[in-house]
């Protein structure tokens, strides 16, 4: 992805956790499995040096789903993890196009991990 030396932090929440985030930065006050707060923009961007930022996935809402998609909650997370990073990279799933490269490039990247273990 051309950041090999990047660093960014990852946060496991509960689902009310997540909920007070989410409302807290401008979205519905409610759980979901993944929040991405990029360092690279916004007025402090500038001295964010190889941080991307933080990725928040709230480890409740990552349960269900893996058992929703009868998955490992470690595959579950693996996907989370990967999302979240792709937001911090910019990229976003706000139409077609842009859902489709970014889920071919999840898709991608978790085929890479899985042949690396």
């Amino acid at each position: 992805m051309g950041c090999s030396a990047a660093e960014l932090s990852i946060s496991l929440v509960d689902d009310e956790t997540m909920a007070r985030l989410a409302g807290r930065f401008g979205r519905e006050e409610r759980p979901t499995d993944v929040l991405a707060f990029s360092l690279a923009e916004g007025p402090g961007a500038r001295f964010s040096g190889d941080c991307l930022g933080d990725v928040v996935l709230s480890v409740e809402t990552a349960e269900r789903q893996a058992a929703e998609r009868g998955v490992s909650i470690d595959a579950e997370l693996m996907d989370l993890v990967i999302h979240g990073i792709l937001h911090l990279l910019g990229m976003d799933h706000r139409n077609g196009p842009e859902t489709r490269r970014m889920r071919a490039l999840e898709v991608h990247l978790v085929w890479e991990l899985g042949r690396l273990a």
